[in-house]
Parts: C-alpha cells; structure tokens; sequence
C-alpha cells in the first residue's frame, strides 16, 4: 500500500486539529498550553511543577506565566508542599475543573464530527491505536 510517512500524515491531522480547537479555546479564554495543563491535572493527583512539565512536554521555566494566569483566574491552586516549602503542589479548583471538562466536552464534539465518516469499527480501531502509540511515545 503506497501512503505518506507516518510523521506527513500526522503532521496534517495535527494542523487540523489545532485549527479545530484553537476556536473553543478562545470562546472559554484560553491557550492551547493552558488547556494542555489544565489537562494535565485533570486526573486528580497532585502534581509538583517540574513534574508537570516533564509530563506535558513543556520547559518548567515557560511553563511558569501560564501557571500564574490560571492561578489569578482561580482556575488551579499551588500551594508549598508541607514536606519541603520550596516545591509547589499544583490542582484544578472546582472552576478550573469545571472549565477542562466544558472545554474538553467541546472538543470532543468536534473529534466525533471529524471522525463521523469512519465506520464505527475504523473509527475505534483508530483511537485504539491511537491511545497506544501516543502512551509509548509519552515523555518520562
């Protein structure tokens, strides 16, 4: 079967999906980054900053601004770690969690839009392999 690389396929699946969500995260008054940390802590556990970082992808330097944005719109805490004051343990508040799952919902409105002209069988096999590739390929 003649196809494009792996990487020039998602590569233009990427755009697209950046191109989709890019507007429902500016009607919730969010950044791509944000939601990826709001994501982030969506699980629940609570996370030290450098650990988000690592976890995300992201440089814990740059990282820093957008933790502060959401910390003044009340949408994440960061609180000292009783074990050692110098580290921050960082949550979702219940408006910070509220949001991901709004914004999240959304999105995933728009995945099933996209993916609506699959046979539902081609359509889990895709997010199957989907979830497995990306879980090997998860920094850490």
């Amino acid at each position: 079967m003649e196809r494009d690389d792996l990487g020039a396929m998602v590569a233009r699946l990427g755009r697209r999906l950046i191109a989709m969500e890019q507007p429902i995260l500016g009607r919730h008054g969010l950044s791509m980054w944000a939601y990826v940390v709001l994501n982030g802590l969506a699980g629940g556990s609570v996370r030290t900053q450098a650990a988000l970082a690592a976890s995300i992808g992201a440089d814990k330097t740059r990282l820093i601004p957008i933790l502060d944005d959401l910390q003044a719109r009340s949408l994440i805490e960061r609180e000292p770690d009783p074990a050692d004051r110098r580290v921050r343990l960082l949550g979702l508040t219940a408006k910070g969690r509220a949001l991901h799952l709004a914004v999240q919902g959304e999105i995933r409105e728009a995945e099933a839009e996209l993916l609506g002209d699959l046979p539902a069988g081609e359509r889990d096999a895709f997010l199957r392999a989907l979830v497995a590739l990306s879980t090997r390929a998860a920094p850490g």
